[in-house]
C-alpha cells in the first residue's frame, strides 16, 4: 500500500496547518500520525479508528490537533491549530490495511507508512 502524505510546510507560531494521508486501491483501517523531531525518536501524535468515532491523542496536542477521516475518499486528516515550535518535526502517516476497527497508538501495530512530510513552526 502506498500512503501519500501532504500538507506540510513552514508556518508561524499560533498558525494552523492541515495534513492529509491517502491511498488508492486499499481500505485504510486504523490510521495514526507520528512525528520525529531532529535528534529525537519518533513519537505518537494521534490515531483514529476505522469508523472515525474513536480517536486518541498524545497529551501535548490535545485540544490543538484534530484527526478525522473520510472513508469514501480513503483519506485521513490531521488538523493542527495553535502550532508551537516544539511541533516542528517530520510527520508520518501509518495505517493498518488488514481489517481492524480499534484505535492503535503504537508504531509496531501499523503495517504501512508514508514517506513523511515536514512541518516547521517558526518562533
Amino acid at each position: 500500500v502506498h500512503l501519500v502524505e501532504s500538507g506540510g510546510g513552514l508556518v508561524q507560531v499560533g498558525d494552523s496547518l492541515g495534513l492529509s494521508c491517502s491511498t488508492s486501491g486499499r481500505t485504510l483501517y486504523a490510521v495514526g500520525w507520528f512525528r520525529q523531531a531532529p535528534g529525537k525518536e519518533r513519537e505518537f501524535v494521534a490515531a483514529i479508528g476505522w469508523s472515525g468515532r474513536s480517536t486518541a491523542y498524545t497529551d501535548s496536542v490535545k485540544g490543538r490537533f484534530t484527526i478525522s477521516r473520510d472513508n469514501a475518499r480513503n483519506t485521513v486528516y490531521l488538523q493542527m491549530n495553535s502550532l508551537r515550535p516544539e511541533d516542528t518535526a517530520v510527520y508520518y502517516c501509518a495505517a493498518k490495511v488488514t481489517p481492524d476497527l480499534v484505535v492503535r497508538t503504537r508504531e509496531y501495530e501499523y503495517e504501512d507508512w508514508g514517506q513523511g512530510t515536514q512541518v516547521t513552526v517558526a518562533a
